[in-house]
């Protein structure tokens, strides 16, 4: 018990250090590169994060465990908007750029009613779907690469403190992100252990410590940039963590073997799309998510929790 206590603890310094030095990093790329950080946040560092839900994703396909695979983008998803965002909101304010309203939430809105859709159509995801999620998945990346370009002459203007090479500022992303991995591991591992210990069941173990596990990364990077005030990666890092587990994770799966839902209930959908309409709503009415959004959205996450313990999952 006091080793896997111990290792929880190293999981969680590696967590937080972790996402210290990929936030560090990717605001140095994102000034060595005279990009806005809201692109890094979009693409570099949510993408860094979403390696887990990748990893999970691609072992249950080639394990046959098609369920797992979609649970996994479902539930981390809404994780990232209930939980993480709301987090990060309460540490402080996140105030939203336009590029968000106009391009990348309405992004996140298309993504999350494809599946919704390939979901009641198919009840699963096909070969065939997989494709047009991972063409979807390629226009978005042309239009955030070249909205960058067009970005890279005020993104020079908000240049502050003294410039990081290109190289080290890497090597700080690579070490964030193997921090955040090896972290998030340690600790779910840990807590499944002490858990069990205290005759914890395997439903609630998995409602909770392993539904939140693969969403570690993203919230200690979300909730270490909201506490410097890098907004841009803060929310950039959520929207682009979810864009990416739809269009990339489930572009990618399918084509190792179709996926066929079968646990996935039409709550489960209802709040893919529930939360991100929420969110898109709270920043078109304030140009932010205030802490009030963010109280609102944990409030949200708690009771959906509530009602997948009471389902019985």
């Amino acid at each position: 018990m006091f080793l896997q206590i111990v290792l929880g603890i190293i999981g969680i310094l590696l967590l937080y250090y972790g996402a210290e030095y990929l936030v560090m990093g990717g605001v140095r790329v994102a000034e060595a590169l005279r990009i806005p950080s809201i692109v890094i946040g979009l693409t570099l560092v949510s993408f860094a994060t979403g390696a887990p839900e990748l990893v999970v994703s691609i072992d249950a396909s080639l394990a046959g465990n098609s369920d797992i695979s979609l649970g996994n983008v479902i539930g981390s998803n809404i994780s990232n908007i209930g939980l993480i965002l709301g987090v990060s909101a309460l540490i402080r304010p996140i105030t939203v750029q336009r590029k968000l309203l106009c391009f990348d939430s309405p992004m996140l809105l298309v993504a999350s009613g494809l599946l919704c859709a390939f979901c009641a159509l198919s009840h699963g995801i096909s070969r065939l779907q997989a494709l047009l999620l991972l063409a979807v998945f390629a226009f978005y990346m042309w239009k955030t690469v070249v909205g960058a370009l067009k970005d890279r002459s005020s993104a020079e203007e908000e240049k502050t403190g003294k410039p990081l090479p290109i190289y080290l500022a890497l090597l700080f992303v690579v070490g964030g992100v193997i921090g955040l991995v090896g972290g998030a591991k340690l600790f779910v591992n840990a807590s499944i252990y002490i858990a069990r210990a205290f005759h914890i069941s395997d439903a609630v173990i998995g409602l909770t410590i392993v539904a939140i596990g693969t969403s570690l990364p993203e919230l200690a990077t979300s909730a270490v940039a909201a506490y410097k005030g890098e907004n841009g990666i803060a929310v950039g890092n959520v929207i682009g963590s979810n864009i990416f587990n739809i269009l990339a994770i489930l572009g990618i799966a399918p084509l190792i073997r179709p996926i066929v839902s079968v646990g996935i209930q039409p709550l489960d959908l209802v709040m893919l799309c529930v939360f991100p309409l929420l969110m898109l709503a709270m920043m078109l009415i304030k140009k932010a998510v205030t802490r009030w959004n963010g109280a609102i959205l944990l409030l949200m996450y708690a009771a959906y929790m509530a009602m997948l313990a009471m389902r019985g999952i």
